[in-house]
């Protein structure tokens, strides 16, 4: 299915899913949302733990629901970060995120940050991915 204009919804959404951050360490919330390849919308926010190399990005979470939902691939996205009591700001996602969706994106993902509408290869070019493995 597609959507001409999903950013409203996908806004709509990061920002939903931001509001439920469980962020009591760094006090900055983040909330991420997708649209799949077949017209879902998929969302995630942050989960932080007091072992922060375990606390869990908002486009994990995104991930978990993409596949609890049923699956399938990413082809628009967005995520919204916001610290304290502050306005909900678009970011992009850091590097171990990038990875993330680029295993999960389907064709010509496009990923809206604040500087305009990407793809993937701009923001992880020469990205690893499961055409490196050989197994």
């Amino acid at each position: 299915m597609s959507d001409a204009q999903p950013w409203p919804r996908l806004e709509a959404a990061a920002r939903a899913a931001l509001s439920n951050a469980y962020v009591p360490y760094s006090r900055f919330s983040v909330g991420a949302a997708a649209l799949t390849s077949d017209g879902r919308i998929v969302s995630g926010c942050n989960i932080e733990n007091a072992a922060y190399g375990v606390t869990l990005c908002a486009e994990c979470s995104m991930v978990g629901e993409l596949f609890a939902t049923g699956g399938g691939t990413l082809s628009h996205f967005l995520c919204f970060g916001r610290l304290e009591n502050d306005t909900e700001q678009l970011i992009t996602p850091c590097g171990r995120c990038r990875q993330l969706l680029y295993e999960h994106r389907g064709q010509n993902l496009q990923i809206k940050t604040a500087n305009g509408i990407v793809g993937i290869e701009t923001l992880l070019p020469d990205a690893f991915g499961p055409h490196n493995l050989s197994l």
